[in-house]
């Protein structure tokens, strides 16, 4: 019976701003994480965020934790994180009971953290590079003024 919570049969469009209890379709997931749908569907295929459930139609359905769980991935990638040490920040940070088990946790959670520190120095650099390049673009238009 559609919409009969007790089969797990769900709407296929949920409002913005549902609870956790509520599903979303991979649309409104992407508008809200920024994500691209391709992008989703990869982290899907590759066991990173799977979806909450299915709708009868085959439609992924995601909730807010699936969404908390694709923003912290989101963080993970411009600080250059590959695939499998996303898997083990995860299995660290937000464990699923498909978790891979990690050894020594705290530790592999310092090297991570020291990761993300020399890779917040190397973007700050970029940036601060980036910026100068900037200035000196600003400054030949207005020389020309």
């Amino acid at each position: 019976m559609p919409g009969d919570r007790s089969t797990g049969a769900e709407p296929e469009r949920m409002r913005e701003g549902s609870s956790v209890g509520e599903r979303m379709q991979i649309g409104e997931v992407a508008e809200r994480t920024g994500l691209s749908l391709r992008t989703i569907r990869y982290y899907d295929e590759v066991g990173l965020v799977v979806p909450s459930a299915r709708s009868q139609g085959g439609f992924r359905l995601y909730t807010e934790p699936d969404i908390d769980r694709l923003q912290l991935i989101k963080r993970m990638k411009p600080l250059g994180f590959q695939l499998e040490e996303m898997r083990d920040l995860l299995a660290i940070l937000d464990p699923t009971p498909d978790s891979p088990a990690i050894e020594d946790p705290e530790a592999r959670l310092a090297e991570f953290s020291a990761t993300a520190e020399n890779a917040c120095e190397d973007l700050r650099a970029r940036l601060r590079i980036a910026e100068e390049f900037a200035a000196t673009i600003r400054g030949h238009l207005e020389a020309g003024r």
